[in-house]
């Protein structure tokens, strides 16, 4: 009889550390049909809804991170790690997983360390080019870490490290094929160039207030406007709509349409951003935000700098650079094309089955 394979999934606060975990998930339940899945995330954050809208069972734990300002909450955190660990510990013990697998946030910390301590084999799968303290920590004992990033041996253990990428949806693979059905999608003029602006499902306030301002400059270069302002503004710029050559969103369904329309994008850097970004191989400014944890956004926009794959402008050059540097994207095909090529060439569009790979190897299916 078939053995029945039990994988425990661990990553959430965000949709970078969720979308990843549920891909990962996705090709494990294709290869082993049979196999029982379990998500560990932090209570009350979207993963306790985002995870079962994607078919699969998840627990909640009582965690959260140390606030950087000196907070109450903050008297709150060890009791809340002590009560993550002996949960982690009960799910553990209960469920009997053969791998436990983390994206990252601190509710995947305490899993992966209890499962560490109890010799249940860990794979980190680390997005960022600089990663977060909790993967950092886990790095020694954990039998594989995947990371997006060339140079990872800073932070981890070089025998650990596998270049994977970041898992992506597949229909961003050949988006140039799909230019004409997302144009009309989209109802864009075939004849102008288009512009797509990225902030993230919530938005990016200051993006948007830049877009606004600089909105009649834009249309002068014959450029039209896809601009996904994020649910919490789009009460703000819905009024847009009606200039034409302008079209605002709060969200976004058919991301492989408005990537197959866009010529240039302006966007934030997240890590499952920028791995779509690199797949889709777009001329494309990048505007960090600079309120996350280590402002891993800024890192991760000057590791594609450093290639000559994006350009980069820090929410403080905005009011001074974001016009110029625009416009001389705009008129300049030679580096377009350049940044194009450069971007594209760093995808690693099958990152998600590479990862399962690794993961059937720590569990003895893979040689």
């Amino acid at each position: 009889m078939e053995k029945k394979h039990r994988f425990i999934i661990s990553g959430g606060g965000t949709g970078g550390h969720i979308y990843p975990a549920i891909s990962i998930a996705n090709e494990l339940k294709e290869r082993f049909p049979n196999g029982e899945f379990l998500f560990v995330g932090a209570k009350d954050k979207m993963e306790m809804q985002k995870v079962p809208q994607a078919g699969y069972k998840i627990e909640g734990l009582w965690i959260s991170g140390i606030q950087r300002k000196l907070t109450l909450k903050n008297l709150a955190f060890p009791f809340k790690l002590l009560s993550s660990l002996w949960k982690s510990y009960r799910i553990i013990k209960k469920f009997k997983p053969d791998v436990v697998i983390g994206t990252g946030g601190f509710a995947s910390g305490a899993v992966l360390k209890v499962a560490e301590i109890l010799g249940i084999p860990t794979l980190i799968q680390e997005q960022n080019s600089y990663p977060g303290i909790t993967n950092k920590l886990l790095a020694k004992q954990a039998k594989a870490i995947c990371v997006a990033y060339d140079g990872m041996e800073k932070f981890f253990p070089e025998d650990k490290i596998r270049l994977t990428g970041n898992p992506v949806r597949q229909d961003l693979i050949f988006v140039d094929d799909k230019r004409l059905k997302a144009l009309t999608y989209f109802e864009l003029n075939a004849d102008k160039r288009t512009l797509l602006v990225l902030g993230g499902s919530l938005g990016a306030r200051r993006i948007n207030e830049l877009i606004e301002k600089e909105l009649d400059v834009i249309l002068q270069l014959g450029i039209q406007i896809v601009w996904q302002c994020g649910k919490l503004y789009y009460d703000k710029y819905k009024h847009l709509n009606e200039i034409e050559n302008v079209h605002v969103f709060a969200f976004i369904d058919r991301m492989d349409y408005v990537y197959a329309a866009a010529d240039f994008i302006v966007s934030r850097s997240g890590a499952s951003s920028i791995s779509e970004l690199c797949i889709v191989g777009k001329p494309t400014i990048l505007i960090p935000s600079p309120n996350v944890t280590e402002d891993h956004q800024t890192k991760n926009a000057e590791a594609l700098v450093k290639k000559k794959a994006a350009i980069l402008l820090k929410e403080s050059e905005l009011e001074e650079k974001f016009r110029n540097t625009f416009a001389d994207l705009v008129s300049n095909d030679e580096l377009q094309e350049d940044l194009s090529k450069r971007i594209h060439k760093k995808a690693l569009p099958n990152a998600t089955n590479v990862i399962v790979d690794e993961i059937e190897r720590l569990i003895g299916v893979r040689k």
